[in-house]
């Protein structure tokens, strides 16, 4: 009935498999869990996650190589031995205990083919070095379903999805996509192009690993370079994020030189400001923006 598919790199994932298997089996369905380790060079966590394959139903396996997100998940599916599947990422964590339960009752319905339940962050505020991680999630993924709604495809991550697998064979993650940033929208949009609708849902599980805010930033920046990458390659249409639909506006007033002359003098500050104690969402916005300009100003 239900494929559970963890991908996971350099990350204690046993923990996780342990509670989705105690709920899977006591909905008394038949599943599996599989998790793909991409070739973690971390022997302590290695040797902690092959714990998994002691699980019933359960299989922890290593990548002879780097495969990168979108393959692994790929592989993942192609393993898959039932007719739907549940994409967890390893840094989450079901917050309800019925979290199983709620999907097997959407998937008996069969009223729709995708469900998503949504991501969310713990009250307590984090370390100071990992506040701006916890702000931006807090406020920027931790999104009700009325708001999710309105933007369905937008608002979807793949760490929190069930799908039916003859979907995602059909419609296999951007396997081309090598650098890191939008896999997530990529496959949604073509979801969206497909005209499979998915279903939003109140079932969350917690993200739990916050990036220190310097490696959020940096990734942030990678992920710009691969969304310009994305658009100049049409893989992604300009008008599908807001960062790159603010940037189309601001070229055809010809605004964007002034905000990259802003970007240059002010970068510094901004940054000091998105590493601090009060890590401001307006500003990462204008970093972001002034950066995705740069990109284009060579």
């Amino acid at each position: 009935m239900l494929s559970i598919l963890i991908p996971t790199y350099n990350y204690k994932t046993l923990h996780l498999a342990k509670v989705l298997h105690e709920q899977a089996t006591k909905e008394n369905i038949v599943f599996e869990i599989l998790v793909a380790d991409d070739a973690s060079d971390n022997k302590e966590i290695v040797r902690d996650n092959e714990a998994i394959n002691l699980l019933a139903h359960c299989s922890y396996f290593i990548n002879s190589e780097n495969l990168g997100r979108a393959k692994n998940r790929n592989l993942l599916a192609l393993k898959a031995k039932y007719s739907w599947v549940l994409f967890m990422d390893c840094d989450t964590l079901p917050i309800r205990s019925s979290f199983i339960k709620n999907y097997i009752n959407l998937i008996n319905q069969n009223t729709h083919e995708v469900f998503y339940g949504g991501i969310d962050y713990e009250k307590e505020n984090p370390n100071e070095t990992e506040l701006l991680r916890w702000v931006y999630g807090k406020k920027r993924e931790a999104i009700v379903v009325s708001e999710r709604e309105k933007k369905p495809y937008n608002t979807t991550l793949v760490s929190n999805l069930v799908i039916k697998k003859q979907i995602l064979l059909s419609i296999p993650f951007h396997s081309n996509i090598n650098e890191y940033g939008y896999e997530d929208l990529v496959f949604t949009l073509e979801l969206k192009k497909n005209k499979i609708k998915i279903c939003h849902i109140e079932n969350p599980a917690y993200h739990l690993n916050l990036e220190n805010s310097v490696v959020f930033l940096e990734k942030n920046l990678r992920g710009i370079k691969n969304l310009n990458y994305l658009i100049k390659n049409k893989i992604i249409a300009p008008n599908e994020t807001s960062l790159s639909v603010f940037y189309s506006k601001l070229f055809y007033f010809k605004l964007d030189k002034f905000v990259l002359f802003c970007f240059n003098v002010f970068k510094s500050k901004m940054k000091k400001n998105l590493l601090s104690k009060n890590p401001s969402l307006l500003v990462f916005d204008l970093y972001k923006l002034g950066y995705f300009c740069s990109l284009n100003h060579h």
